[in-house]
């Protein structure tokens, strides 16, 4: 496995961007320079952050996201495996 995380994740194993190995080994979000532990899914390329809003969800059990706009750096946590 590479040392860069993919260009795009989500948690959800619905989505298409979905990586279950990569959020195994423990994808951390750096946006706009702040740690974040609340991302639902990410995209580099297109600088935004899906992030869930406190423990409320939709009728289906999903969280409820919102969308934000800026500079994302993900990264891999700990030693590679």
């Amino acid at each position: 496995m590479d040392d860069v995380p993919p260009d795009r994740l989500a948690r959800n194993p619905k989505s298409p961007y979905h990586d279950a190995a990569a959020l195994e080994r423990g994808v951390g979000v750096r946006f706009k320079g702040v740690e974040k532990t609340n991302v639902e899914e990410y995209c580099v390329g297109e600088g935004w952050v899906r992030l869930s809003v406190g423990k409320t969800v939709d009728r289906t059990g999903a969280p409820l996201t919102v969308k934000l706009q800026g500079a994302v750096e993900p990264y891999f946590r700990g030693a590679p495996r």
